[in-house]
């Protein structure tokens, strides 16, 4: 006669219509009082008292209740909305269109409790062909958090992701600067259009582009203090930005920053223009006091700032897909430091913490200092005759 289990040690039993050993455990008893139970099956007695033996483990370990068919894609989706609250749209967005595209896709069936290392890392290794460094990294990121918020909520005992290694992706595309004639070439092909403002300020005083999208009048000064001593020109505050609590991207980033006359004329032809918007649209407008704006008064966003400087660089001359707003500002740093500016006098301009920041972001567009040593050497010591 066969030994009869022990109490709290699960049952095993032969069902002939599925032609399969079950294994059934008690993992508790819900409101009512009527019992909860777990099963598994398996091909042979032994397979089924092994998934008897995980499930009982998982009662030892609170985890019973946990869904057995728990996914990596319901750990990622259920991160996706509940684990970036607060957070700006545009990083939402950002985070959905990478789990989507490359979690989801490769490791969404997996069940989550048989996700191992192994798999992380394959999975990192087979994108490090297509993805750069700094998409790997965030694609790992959105993994782990994912993970660690379903541990957290009892479906899964561990969380093998941090056992893995980010691995070195494809080197992205460097960001550079226009040259000066190339400059010139696209404030002379924005001149005539709704982007000049927008264009001169990026080129001519380093604003960051989600630092105009938020500039508004009453931080622009186009007058100054002509009669001052000293005398204090025309300028802009840089006091917010397009980010989610409106604050600009670090303290530092907080400036006034003085306008060269070809801003100031920019922008009083840009207030006439804006003026002109607002009496075409009507009840339409909605005022929110930016300086750039849609037709409509409304905050512009990066891809209507993206689409109209494409249309620029395209009568400039340039390939559109070669540049992005942002790299007029890699422009500013590039013309100054090549019309011998000190390093320092650019990092305050550019809202930078320090020089460092300036140097490691902007190395290819600054003219290294240790050309001074050559030059003076070359004074010193001339070529012999």
């Amino acid at each position: 006669m066969a030994k009869r289990r022990s109490r709290g040690d699960g049952g095993l039993h032969w069902d002939e219509k599925r032609q399969r050993w079950i294994a059934t455990a008690t993992i508790g008893y819900n409101t009512k009082g009527k019992r909860i139970t777990r099963k598994a099956s398996g091909k042979t007695k032994t397979e089924a008292k092994d998934k008897l033996k995980e499930i009982l483990r998982d009662l030892d370990d609170g985890l019973a209740i946990t869904p057995r068919g728990y996914t990596v894609k319901d750990a990622v989706t259920t991160w996706l909305d509940y684990g970036l609250r607060g957070r700006d749209p545009e990083t939402v967005k950002n985070y959905r269109y990478q789990a989507e595209g490359h979690i989801i896709p490769n490791l969404g069936a997996r069940k989550l409790r048989e996700l191992t290392a192994d798999d992380v890392d394959e999975f990192l290794a087979e994108l490090s062909l297509t993805l750069s460094t700094r998409t790997l990294r965030l694609v790992y990121s959105i993994l782990n958090r994912s993970v660690r918020m379903a541990q957290a909520r009892d479906k899964v005992k561990r969380n093998v992701v941090p056992l893995c290694e980010v691995p070195t992706g494809q080197a992205g595309r460097p960001s550079k600067a226009l040259t000066l004639d190339q400059v010139a070439a696209v404030l002379d092909a924005s001149e005539n259009t709704p982007m000049y403002a927008y264009i001169v300020l990026s080129l001519l005083i380093g604003a960051r582009t989600e630092e105009l999208r938020a500039l508004t009048w009453e931080h622009v000064d186009l007058e100054g203090k002509p009669n001052a001593d000293p005398v204090v020109l025309p300028s802009i505050s840089v006091w917010r930005s397009v980010r989610q609590d409106g604050d600009t991207k670090t303290r530092k980033s907080r400036r006034t920053l003085a306008m060269p006359t070809r801003c100031v004329d920019a922008l009083k032809a840009h207030r006439v223009y804006q003026d002109a918007r607002r009496e075409l649209a009507g009840k339409r407008w909605q005022e929110h006091g930016l300086v750039f704006a849609s037709q409509v008064g409304t905050e512009l966003d990066s891809h209507n700032v993206r689409r109209a400087f494409r249309r620029v660089l395209k009568a400039a001359g340039l390939n559109p897909k070669d540049w992005t707003p942002r790299e007029m500002r890699h422009s500013f740093v590039s013309v100054l430091s090549a019309s011998g500016v000190r390093l320092e006098d650019i990092a305050r301009l550019v809202g930078h913490s320090g020089t460092a920041v300036t140097e490691a972001v902007y190395r290819h567009q600054i003219v290294p200092v240790m050309v001074e040593g050559a030059t003076a050497m070359d004074r010193i010591f001339p070529r012999a005759s």
